[in-house]
């Protein structure tokens, strides 16, 4: 039985004088597989305490206080009624300052997906505004409080609803300047033959994207792993591949990829004898090239 996603916030969507009664639902599930810390010996499940660094003592949970470290062992205090003080303004709108192209936006930005569905009231209100941004193919930038927390959010059409995506702010992204060992353009220069092979190896595996066809085998065999210990099954944790040897020669490690991938469409019933001819002459004239340089 699929249970229904419930509502997890209640406002309206603002933008210039219009506001549209809505709601939010969590837009994804996670399935990661949940593991218990267990005392080895019994079973039991191990109970975390708050201890004191300098005594040892337990700590008693109302005697707990928030410091923000500001040098190593110094810390500035900080009481809740003054964070209290500090809270963004609970609006229950999301209001929608801009409207931009989706392509404008790297996803280094977005953060957790929401479904906002309209409130009964509001569903023509909601359905205009959901068939105008997708005609006009814009997003909608907006600011909302959720949680005594402001978030910086995108609210775009997706099917026949609006999807609000949490988005990072400016100065939570890394700049590039500041990773090391990235390669400028003048680094390892590559050839045009290079260029071309690599450019039809991409041709080569590219498709329309299906979500369907790509799975969490990991999750999947750890579930399937404790299924079987659940009912008595002793496993023997089998053999590790060893890694395999990385490949230096480049053009060659094209053509591997480039018929590894040829195979792989005569596998799936894609391809045709006349595009596997075509891309072995390529490959062949690459690799004839290569030699003769």
């Amino acid at each position: 039985m699929v249970t229904m996603a419930r509502s997890i916030w209640g406002g309206a969507i603002s933008f210039g004088l219009v506001n549209v009664p809505v709601k939010l639902s969590t837009a994804v599930r996670r399935k990661d597989v949940r593991f218990h810390q267990l005392h080895g010996p019994d079973g039991a499940r191990i109970n975390q305490k708050r201890v004191c660094s300098a005594d040892g003592e337990e700590v008693a949970y109302e005697d707990i206080v928030k410091g923000y470290e500001i040098s190593k062992g110094r810390y500035v205090v900080i009481e809740p009624e003054e964070l209290d003080a500090l809270d963004p303004e609970t609006t229950h709108t999301i209001d929608i300052e801009d409207f931009v192209e989706l392509d404008q936006i790297d996803p280094l930005f977005f953060d957790a997906s929401y479904y906002v569905l309209p409130d009964k009231r509001g569903e023509k209100a909601y359905r205009l505004l959901l068939e105008a941004m997708r005609d006009a193919g814009k997003v909608g930038i907006a600011k909302v409080v959720m949680r005594s927390k402001q978030y910086l959010v995108a609210v775009r059409p997706v099917g026949e609803a609006l999807v609000m995506t949490t988005m990072n702010f400016a100065d939570e992204v890394v700049p590039q300047d500041e990773l090391e060992g990235l390669p400028g353009p003048s680094s390892g220069k590559v050839s045009d033959r290079e260029l071309a092979m690599a450019s039809q190896l991409i041709d080569s595996l590219s498709t329309e994207f299906e979500p369907d066809r790509y799975q969490d085998t990991y999750r999947e065999r750890v579930l399937e792993l404790i299924e079987k210990k659940a009912q008595g099954q002793v496993i023997v944790a089998p053999e590790q591949p060893k890694a395999a040897t990385p490949v230096v020669d480049l053009m060659a490690a094209l053509e591997a990829s480039l018929a590894a991938a040829k195979g792989d469409a005569r596998a799936k019933g894609n391809g045709d004898g006349a595009d596997d001819k075509k891309a072995e002459n390529e490959a062949g004239g690459a690799k004839a090239g290569r030699k003769a340089s």
